[in-house]
């Protein structure tokens, strides 16, 4: 008799298998229409947008399977690092820390 866990593992190595076969047609399809986009500009955004969307379901059924999420590539600017006047050096408080741990 299989139990619960025991199909659930089976689950997951379906789906580990089955993200894997996904990377390797992925890899050949690459390998194919690598020519083919090298003279159209318009297929070659259609495949780099279709190969991000698949790339996004796969991270996503990878988080799902193995319970933790991936870091995923966030794009934009960075804001500025938010530090406090107090805990700069040379505002004050470092000067302050040393004086008193050599006692003056």
């Amino acid at each position: 008799m299989i139990t619960r866990t025991n199909r659930e593992h089976a689950a997951r190595v379906a789906m580990i298998s089955s993200i894997a076969r996904s990377q390797e047609a992925l890899a050949g399809i690459l390998e194919n229409i690598a020519e083919v986009s090298a003279h159209s500009d318009v297929t070659a955004r259609k495949l780099a947008e279709n190969i991000r969307l698949l790339t996004g379901y796969q991270s996503v059924m990878t988080e799902m399977i193995a319970g933790i999420p991936l870091n995923r590539t966030k794009r934009g600017y960075p804001s500025s690092p938010w530090l406090s006047a107090g805990r700069i050096a040379g505002h004050g408080t470092a000067k302050q820390e040393q004086s008193k741990h050599l006692g003056g």
